[in-house]
């Protein structure tokens, strides 16, 4: 690989991005980093610039990192942002399954049970006042949800909670929470509804149509409708 084509620098709007080629030998990669750096920082040392890296398909190690990290630091002016890999190990592997997958438990979720899982929740039943159910993602109750939930139990902002009968003692994603009303009428909870955090940072209640808009992601359904 001839030098010059192994690191690849562009700025945006919001700094520096460095694409890094992923199958040269990484002593010639960091020798090639610190000449472009130097190159292309010399006359912008007066504000404070964002890098992000990228490496493709090379595993970085923590040790790479730091590597990477000290290389662009030494410009007082930068500052790394974030390291972007293709790969990941596969312990990471495994937990992204389970952060990700859907959980299902069929029951009644009774005064003093607590429920936990990892990723999704999807219980199909109730929760009774007194019962607890937490997820570190999504929360989908196919009943009444009359005791504690908590979705994004890790720090997920953009999980949320459903439920086909929103009655909850206390309502929680991530760090966000609120409590409820000192009492419902259930005969006028008529449709299903869900819990989110909006862009004002607030965790609220609103119809359960609106998710399809505010979390599209959620929706996996590759069909033509």
């Amino acid at each position: 690989m001839k030098m010059g084509q192994n690191v690849v620098i562009k700025g945006t709007k919001d700094g520096l991005t460095l694409q890094l080629n992923d199958k040269c030998a990484y002593n010639e990669l960091i020798e090639e980093l610190v000449e472009k750096l130097d190159t292309v920082t010399n006359d912008r040392q007066d504000a404070l610039i964002t890098v992000t890296v990228q490496t493709g398909n090379r595993y970085v190690t923590e040790e790479d990192k730091e590597i990477l990290k000290n290389v662009i630091r030494k410009r007082q002016h930068l500052v790394v942002e974030d390291i972007k890999s293709n790969v990941i190990t596969l312990d990471e592997a495994v937990r992204w399954k389970e952060e990700e997958e859907i959980v299902s438990y069929a029951g009644r979720i009774r005064s003093g049970q607590v429920l936990e899982v990892p990723g999704n929740l999807l219980l199909v039943g109730d929760v009774n006042p007194g019962g607890t159910i937490k997820a570190g993602g999504s929360i989908y109750v196919m009943g009444a949800l009359k005791g504690v939930a908590h979705a994004g139990c890790y720090g997920n902002d953009r999980a949320v909670i459903t439920a086909a009968k929103m009655m909850p003692t206390q309502l929680r994603i991530s760090n966000h929470l609120t409590r409820s009303p000192d009492r419902y009428d259930e005969e006028e909870i008529t449709e299903s509804e869900c819990a989110f955090i909006n862009e004002a940072d607030q965790l609220v209640i609103d119809r359960l149509q609106v998710l399809k808009y505010l979390r599209p992601d959620i929706s996996t359904f590759k069909g033509g409708f």
